[in-house]
């Protein structure tokens, strides 16, 4: 809350929703599989830092789990089990963290279709954590601890409620429409930090195929998202118009607020237009929609960079910044600090 609190005062206010996780959440993903071996040179970040495939999984790994409880929450009002969170023999990180859960609850009311495709959900995210770990062996860190409850306060900044907590404040788990949204914060984030996450494999991993196994993760998590965006849309269009169906704009909000929580290359902060397609529907039947994540002027995926996925997943546009968001005590990772 310090950190959010820190934001709002310089005059961010309506801009740090987040995203997600994962974010998020399988940024780094990319590099699922395990290679150990290699190693690389992290040319995005000012001091020249040397990493191992390893490190690079275990970054993943971190996103994997935020992004899995959350989707295992909502589709059964319980996480990942205690063998699925535990340290590997070797790592470096040997507690297993703790969910502050907030308001995460199995979401009701769903109908059927829309209680199996969240199950179906769930069970990927839950298999990437699964393969992840199987894939790192006893270099497999735990799981940190992971704050659910930081989707209401960042809501608040967004001005997308008024209320942090209780009644009237902002919990995906709540119902469909507003699990959608909190969805939203976390799927376009891992697409984008998948692409980005890429080039950062050794050249021993991409000959072991682990280049070949993130484009296929990718591909998963863009379907999660390609489903959200569509189910977001599909319901404005049903409900009339897109003021009819005002959770539309609370993803556009959150598209703008990620936006700001990076820095672009000039060393400001970016805007959601120059970033990504915000969501809007069709005018008539022959002019285009944005639905979705990609560049407005070529429609190419774009790519976000590991410093960037921080900046989205602590909730801070800041240089240094070490924990925070949904990872109160950070990530357990070497890319665990903010950097530019």
């Amino acid at each position: 809350m310090d950190k959010l609190s820190t934001l709002i005062d310089r005059g961010l206010s309506r801009r740090k929703f987040l995203a997600g996780a994962g974010a998020s959440a399988g940024t780094i993903a990319a590099l699922n599989l395990a290679g150990c071996g290699g190693t690389a040179t992290m040319t995005s970040t000012p001091p020249t830092q040397t990493f191992t495939d390893a490190d690079i999984l275990n970054f993943a790994l971190n996103l994997e789990y935020l992004e899995a409880q959350f989707y295992l929450y909502a589709a059964t009002g319980s996480g990942l089990a205690s063998y699925d969170i535990t340290a590997g023999s070797a790592s470096p990180y040997q507690v297993t963290g703790t969910v502050t859960k907030g308001e995460a609850a199995a979401v009701p009311g769903l109908t059927s279709a829309q209680q199996q495709i969240l199950n179906e959900i769930a069970f990927e995210e839950q298999a990437h954590v699964r393969f992840l770990r199987s894939a790192l062996g006893s270099a497999a860190i735990p799981m940190p601890n992971i704050d659910l409850s930081f989707f209401g306060p960042l809501a608040v900044a967004a001005n997308i409620t008024t209320a942090a907590t209780g009644a009237g404040s902002f919990n995906p788990f709540s119902s469909f429409d507003y699990f959608l949204v909190g969805a939203f914060i976390f799927e376009d984030v891992g697409v984008t930090a998948y692409s980005g996450a890429a080039p950062l494999i050794s050249p021993a991993g991409v000959a072991a195929g682990y280049l070949t196994a993130a484009a296929g993760i990718m591909a998963v998590e863009a379907y999660h998202a390609g489903y959200v965006r569509t189910s977001l849309t599909g319901r404005a269009i049903a409900a009339g118009s897109a003021a009819a169906y005002p959770y539309l704009g609370a993803a556009n909000l959150v598209e703008d607020l990620r936006a700001t929580l990076t820095v672009g290359d000039s060393g400001a902060p970016s805007t959601a237009s120059s970033v990504e397609t915000l969501l809007a529907l069709p005018a008539s039947l022959t002019s285009p929609s944005s639905i979705v994540a990609a560049s407005a002027s070529s429609a190419v995926g774009f790519a976000r960079t590991v410093d960037q996925v921080l900046h989205i997943v602590y909730g801070s546009p800041t240089v240094g910044v070490k924990s925070g968001g949904f990872f109160p005590n950070g990530v357990n990772s070497i890319f665990a600090t903010t950097t530019a």
